[in-house]
């Protein structure tokens, strides 16, 4: 998929930049939502992570300002909730599919 190649910077409140991979952009209720993994935790994934082996990742509804996308915070309970069952799904027919013997 061509998005896993796009790496994004965020600022946080700090002033601090963080940087991340694109690894999916789906569509819910008609709006698009992005997910984004930590590029430093894209690189040492070799390594045996904190949370037991599993990516932290961020999704955020993307937004159209001022003509150019922007990143939203989901901030709605319902909203987040809807969101992150439809990525759930979407990994999990992402993982069926990996698992799939080609023909």
């Amino acid at each position: 998929m061509e998005e896993q190649d796009h790496v994004v910077s965020l600022i946080d409140e700090e002033g601090n930049e963080h940087q991340f991979i694109v690894v999916d952009v789906f569509l819910v209720e008609e709006n698009q939502y992005v997910v984004l993994v930590p590029l430093a935790s894209m690189e040492g994934e070799d390594e045996e992570s904190e949370s037991g082996g599993e990516e932290e990742a961020f999704i955020f509804r993307l937004a159209e300002k001022d003509g150019e996308q922007a990143l939203e915070e989901i901030e709605a309970e319902e909203e987040w909730q809807r969101v992150a069952e439809a990525w759930e799904v979407r990994l999990q027919e992402m993982e069926e599919q990996e698992d799939q013997p080609e023909e």
